[in-house]
């Protein structure tokens, strides 16, 4: 299957460069995937698009404050993208221009923390920090990894909107976008409308942001990334699905999550991780319903969405989300799939 099947046609203005005046105001387009039919509606209307007893599952990863900024002895500048902690207390990072960032290289950060290059693997680079670092200094120094197709540095109005109300668990270096709609206010309406809800939590990755970069999808390899499904959770679903109740995954890493976890007898609780990459012929076990963005041409996220309605109903739908001018991409209008 040819990757260049998976492109489409994009004005630069349609990428959105910032959030909606006010968190939930943005457009939703319904896709029903047996009448092959769309309609136009906005977030708010979601409450009444979905059936009592549905289960919304959220992924309530939260994004770290992942850039920070160091010196070199020679006062350059190098930026720093920090991915995960590792066992030892070093963090694995992209850093920029990379091939000058050797082992043994040395930097400054903010407080006077200081910071050596121990080893490079591939493309990312280890880094130890002394004294180390925490989740508080990142939150007081770094700043959020926007998105390469936001043209614009983060700002305070990022440190709210590029996070979901219900994030709790830090972790990401992306954030589940299509979870950034959602407010206290829709989560009551949902909830009186019948709506169950429940949390999983995956960390997102380097992935998120690239695209597949085979000529054949099927050759695409993805990043691993951690998950979590406590106990409640795994039953809400599995209880879901054996009372016949719909399933709607909130983003694409809530269907890789519930997707990964399955099981013979049903979802599986506890930790895990995931390097699921779910393209045309991959059979849904649990997902009924997603709730998602509007996604990059070439990406594993259009090829997932494209395996659950078909990518000549998605093509379709992309395209006249185009005419009709919706907002694309992280801070972008979203799309009930059906």
């Amino acid at each position: 299957m040819k990757t260049k099947i998976f492109s489409f046609e994009l004005p630069e203005e349609l990428i959105a460069q910032h959030p909606t005046e006010e968190r939930g105001r943005s457009r939703l387009m319904r896709l029903d995937r047996k009448s092959g039919l769309s309609a136009d509606f906005t977030v708010t209307d979601l409450p009444d698009l979905l059936e009592p007893g549905t289960l919304l599952v959220l992924n309530n990863s939260r994004v770290r404050k992942a850039r920070i900024y160091g010196r070199t002895q020679h006062g350059g500048e190098v930026e720093f993208l920090l991915l995960s902690q590792l066992p030892d207390g070093t963090w694995k990072a992209l850093a920029s221009k990379a091939k000058k960032q050797r082992p043994g290289r040395q930097y400054l950060f903010p407080e006077e923390v200081r910071g050596e290059i121990s080893a490079v693997e591939g493309e990312f680079r280890i880094i130890r920090f002394t004294p180390g670092i925490d989740e508080e200094y990142l939150e007081r120094h770094g700043h959020l990894p926007l998105p390469p197709y936001i043209k614009r540095e983060d700002s305070l109005e990022d440190a709210r909107r590029y996070q979901t109300v219900y994030a709790r668990e830090t972790g990401s270096v992306a954030a589940p976008t299509a979870g950034l709609h959602f407010t206290d206010g829709l989560f009551e309406r949902l909830h009186l409308r019948g709506i169950e809800t429940s949390t999983v939590t995956l960390h997102v990755g380097l992935g998120t942001f690239q695209p597949i970069r085979s000529e054949e999808v099927e050759e695409h390899r993805m990043h691993r990334e951690d998950y979590h499904i406590s106990p409640e959770a795994a039953r809400k679903i599995n209880r879901a699905k054996k009372e016949g109740r719909k399933v709607c995954a909130v983003g694409t890493t809530s269907v890789r999550t519930i997707e990964s976890a399955w099981r013979d007898d049903g979802v599986r609780a506890g930790d895990g991780w995931t390097e699921l990459f779910i393209y045309p012929g991959y059979r849904f076990q649990v997902t009924d319903m997603m709730f998602t963005n509007f996604h990059t041409p070439e990406s594993s996220l259009l090829v997932m969405v494209s395996a659950f309605a078909g990518r000549d109903l998605i093509r379709r739908a992309y395209e006249e989300a185009v005419r009709k001018r919706y907002r694309f991409f992280s801070y972008g209008d979203a799309m009930l799939i059906q």
